[in-house]
């Protein structure tokens, strides 16, 4: 199997090394893993791609390339340039620092990158590791991932037929906030909503007095509704929510319809 990574976190970050882990286990000894990842952060840049202006890119290693680009940059990079003949089999995004649950999942890089995947035509999941107090102190934080992350993914790949629905399907895995030995299992489950909490900005002055403002997280411990991401993550479960591309709202679709 040969498979693609990324991330957006950064070329550097703990958490592509345990993904590079997870995915050469996944690709076996015969099997390839090409890494095309951000040269610098890119959190909270969802799927956005460097559409006005151009990214160097860098070869750091066999099969190891840095890009001054998004996740989703990082992406089309990997398969119109890196592997511009060899497509993968498959492509990976993340392990993310942090959960990307929720409302999370509207801002993250880590699933930009995986739903640019899907775009492209290829099998794409993102995962993500939940970080909380029994797990972000231990000397692997990503401890749950690492361990249980190989046979998620078999048991995704098991189940996801290929497609040719126009907005292919990606996965969002998230792992449970505790250590790996705490993981109560994998549950299939819709992207949650967290009641009540917000975005915002704080604003701060430089030394120089000028003004700035930084972007506020939201509680990551607080509820969401039964059986979904959050909710499963926060209970100890491994989640795996399968999405689409498509933002069309058809719950609601054939009502305004009828009355526009």
């Amino acid at each position: 199997m040969r498979i693609l990574i990324t991330n957006d976190d950064g070329i550097n970050a703990p958490g592509l090394k345990i993904l590079e882990a997870i995915a050469a286990d996944l690709a076996g000894p015969e099997g390839e893993v090409w890494t095309v990842a951000p040269a610098f952060e890119q959190s909270g840049v969802a799927h956005k791609i460097s559409y006005t202006h151009p990214m160097m890119i860098a070869e750091m290693g066999p099969r190891r390339f840095a890009a001054e680009g998004s996740p989703a940059d990082c992406v089309m990079a990997g398969l119109h340039d890196v592997l511009h003949d060899e497509a993968p089999d498959l492509i990976l995004s993340g392990v993310n620092r942090g959960n990307n649950s929720a409302e999370n999942a509207l801002y993250s890089g880590t699933l930009g990158g995986a739903m640019e995947g899907a775009l492209q035509g290829i099998p794409a999941v993102a995962l993500s590791q939940y970080l909380g107090p029994d797990n972000a102190a231990l000397d692997n934080p990503f401890e749950a991932a690492a361990q249980h992350g190989p046979d998620v993914l078999r048991r995704i790949l098991a189940v996801t037929n290929p497609e040719d629905a126009p907005y292919r399907l990606f996965w969002n895995v998230n792992f449970p906030p505790v250590p790996a030995a705490a993981v109560k299992g994998l549950r299939v489950g819709p992207q949650g909503f967290r009641a009540g909490t917000r975005f915002s900005t704080e604003a701060h002055l430089s030394p120089s007095g000028r003004r700035f403002l930084w972007i506020r997280g939201t509680d990551q411990r607080a509820g969401a509704q039964p059986g979904s991401d959050a909710d499963l993550n926060l209970g100890g479960y491994v989640s795996a929510t399968p999405m689409r591309a498509d933002l069309t709202a058809h719950d609601v679709l054939a009502e305004m319809a009828e009355r526009l």
